[in-house]
Order: C-alpha cells, then sequence, then structure tokens
C-alpha cells in the first residue's frame, strides 16, 4: 500500500494558504506544517477552555480531558504509560532540567558519554557538568562520513559511565543511527540511554519499549503540532533522579520534570498530533489495532513514501560536484535531511532558491560541533533542504531544478 498524498496534503491548511501559493517547504527539519487537527484544538482551547484545568467548573473539567487525552494518546503511539511522558516548552528546556537532575544524582567521577554529531540541545546541558566534578567524554564522528562507529563507543564503556547521549540522527548529517543496538550495548555495560529524537521523529513516532532507550525527547512542533517539547522517560530512572519540580509533585511522575506550569492549550493540541496520525491510519487501513500498532503502520506508510522522494535527491547530490552532501548517500539509511557544504556561500544560495519558491534554510543549525569535526567553518555554514511525508515528487522535482540553477 501507498501513502495516499491528496488525503495527506488535505490534512494541512498550509497547502491552500493563498500567501503559500507557488512555494515548496524545505526547511522542515526546522518545524513542519501544524495539522488542521492541532490547529482546530488549540483554536478551541483559546475560546472555549482558556481556564486553569482540573477544576470543578465545565471549562476547566474538559481543558484537563484534553489534557490528560493528549498525554494518554502520544504515551500509547510511543509504546510507554500515559505518565512516563513530561511536556516542556522545548527539547532544549526538557534537557537542561535533565542534566540538573543527574547533576544531583551523579557522584564526582561518574561518566557521562556525549557525540560531536548532536545538535546542541543534547549535549550543551551535560557538558555544562564537567563544573560539577562529573567526567564528560566524547564519542567522535569519523569526519569524512560525519558518522559514529559503535566500535568506538564499545571502547569507551566502563564500569563508571552512567550515561550515553547521543542522536537517533543528527540534524545536518541525517544517517540514521542504530538506536536498538546501541541501547542495548550501553546498558549492559550499567549506562542509562538518552535519545535526542528531535531529527527523526517527524519521519516516524518509535516504539520506545522496541527501541530500549531509557530517555527519548523530540519536539511537537516539528511532528506536525504545537511548539512543545515531549520527554518520555521510563518509570523507574524516573523516580529515581531527584525531583526537578515543586516539593509537593515529588511523588508524581508526569511532574518530576516539569518545574513551571504547562502551557495548558499547547499540552491539549498536542493530541492533534494522534488526531492526525489515526486518521491516516483510518484512510489506509481496516480500523481496530491499539494506537501503538496503528502509530507502527503509519510510520511504515511515511517511511516508504520518504524514501522514494530521498533516492533522486540522493543521487542527484552524490553526481553533484559543486555541493558536498553530508551523511549517507544510502537512501534508506538516512531520513530526509539534506545539509550541504556548498562552493557558494550556502546563505546566498538561500536567497536564490526563495526567489525560485523554494523555502530552505542556511547556517549552523545548532550543529556547530558536526560541522567543525567536517572541516566545515560554522560561521559560514551550510545549505540545508529537508522535507517529510507530505512533500510531493513535482516538489522534489521543482527542488533538483531549482539547485541545479543555483548551486
Amino acid at each position: 500500500m501507498s501513502l495516499d498524498l491528496e488525503f495527506v496534503r488535505a490534512q494541512f491548511p498550509a497547502f491552500n494558504e493563498p500567501s503559500l501559493r507557488g512555494t515548496a517547504f524545505f526547511e522542515n527539519a526546522g518545524g513542519s506544517y501544524a495539522c488542521r487537527h492541532t490547529i482546530w484544538r488549540l483554536n478551541r482551547f483559546y475560546k472555549e477552555r482558556k481556564v486553569q484545568p482540573y477544576g470543578a467548573f465545565p471549562a476547566s473539567v474538559l481543558g484537563g480531558l484534553e489534557m490528560e487525552d493528549a498525554r494518554d494518546r502520544l504515551a500509547r503511539m510511543l509504546g510507554i504509560q500515559s505518565d512516563e511522558i513530561s511536556f516542556g516548552p522545548s527539547t532544549t528546556q526538557n534537557v537542561y532540567v535533565l542534566a540538573q537532575a543527574f547533576r544531583e544524582w551523579l557522584e564526582p567521577g561518574d561518566e557521562i558519554i556525549v557525540t560531536n554529531q548532536d545538535h546542541e540541545a543534547n549535549t550543551g546541558a551535560w557538558r555544562k557538568l564537567a563544573d560539577h566534578g562529573i567526567i564528560v567524554r566524547e564519542w567522535q564522528i569519523d569526519p569524512a562520513t560525519g558518522e559514529l562507529n559503535v566500535a568506538d563507543l564499545e571502547n569507551m564503556l566502563n564500569s563508571r559511565v552512567r550515561l550515553v547521549c547521543f542522536p537517533h540522527c543528527s540534524n545536518v548529517i541525517g544517517t540514521i543511527n542504530p538506536v536498538e543496538r546501541i541501547c542495548r550495548i550501553a546498558k549492559s555495560a550499567g549506562a542509562f540511554t538518552c535519545v535526542d529524537g528531535v531529527s527523526y521523529a517527524p519521519h516516524g513516532l518509535p516504539n520506545l519499549r522496541k527501541l530500549g532507550a531509557d530517555i527519548y525527547l523530540f519536539s511537537a512542533y516539528k511532528t506536525f503540532g504545537p511548539h512543545q517539547g515531549i520527554m518520555a522517560i521510563g518509570r523507574d530512572l524516573a523516580m529515581a533522579l531527584p525531583n526537578q519540580g515543586h516539593d509537593f509533585n515529588g511523588g508524581s511522575l508526569e511532574k518530576r520534570f516539569t518545574p513551571a506550569g504547562p502551557d495548558h492549550a499547547q499540552v491539549a493540541a498536542c493530541a492533534g498530533i494522534a488526531d492526525y496520525f489515526d486518521a491516516l491510519y483510518r484512510h489506509h487501513f481496516k480500523a481496530g489495532r491499539d494506537g501503538t500498532a496503528r502509530a507502527e503502520s503509519a510510520k511504515c506508510l511515511i517511511r516508504d513514501h520518504e524514501i522514494e522522494l530521498t533516492r533522486p535527491v540522493v543521487d542527484f547530490l552524490s553526481d553533484e560536484p559543486r555541493a558536498r552532501l553530508l551523511g549517507t548517500d544510502v537512501a534508506s539509511d538516512r531520513a530526509p535531511t539534506f545539509a550541504l557544504d556548498t562552493e557558494k556561500d550556502p546563505r546566498d544560495v538561500a536567497i536564490h532558491l526563495a526567489q525560485l519558491g523554494i523555502m530552505a534554510g542556511a547556517g549552523d543549525f545548532y550543529a556547530v560541533r558536526p560541522l567543525r569535526a567536517m572541516g566545515i567553518d560554522p560561521d559560514r555554514g551550510v545549505l540545508r533542504v529537508s522535507f517529510v511525508h507530505y512533500t510531493s515528487p513535482a516538489d522534489i522535482d521543482r527542488l533538483l531544478e531549482a539547485l541545479s540553477v543555483t548551486l
């Protein structure tokens, strides 16, 4: 079965927006279009339920129920329990709060492994723990490919390593890391794992029980929802870490890593993500499977479509002498995020693309460490083009035609 692209695009109001007509969106790694379900839920909450939730009066009751609905349904999609999800204003903020909990929990001399493949959100906060006696070690990428070698990690693990932090895939390199294998290796050495899924989750929410990650983080605004960071953390680890919320909330797993009150409307609107995936499933398959299985089926549709669109892009870029593609050129092994080290100034190329109706980005994308490791000046940066499953073959043709005359 193939993805019904006409149905998919009908779920995103941006494709019917007059001001966007004549453009093709290729900066999805910076944030996706919101689906209509998210927009509708956010609008309804602000109009009808913008009150303190969990009270006795109807608007308050309904607001609280919407927030719980979002938590419950996202948890089912991820294959975890509902209270194992924490909402925050961004993934960067969620990682920072988490790092403070580990700072209190770990002992001087304990070790954390981070990578130089990461977006700064999942490395900067951990590196700061070196100021508190924690030994922070770096699992380094191959400077030619940008990829991580699992054997290098195995050589770094010892009895003092308590946590391994790494990305599901980088926001500039794109190669999908073997997360399940890495988590299994880290666990066998007695270490916990923290996976930055921000750049992977838009291409299919994973089953976290199967994946084996102790902590998994992603951004709702990159998965067709509102601007929220979502963190999934296993119950045993979450309850062992020191509470970072209000003292009287220490017994509540879902509140332990939320120092401030949540954004009620945006948490509730996250249920729109589940609405969309359920609609996608119902349109393509028979009803009756649970939330985890529905999400897995939708993910397979999405990935198959994205891989088909990725093939002509990597074929074009592999033969393009004016730009160096970061990461693998095997379509099935990468997310459709393509960072290009271009002969021309990347910002000039992005401006030229914009004039042709191609919305793309240029800069360092907070990926300063991997760019430096690959010999790229972060101040100059890279050109980045990225798409998700609502992108059409016609969009891809238009992108490649535009690149051929702008690079």
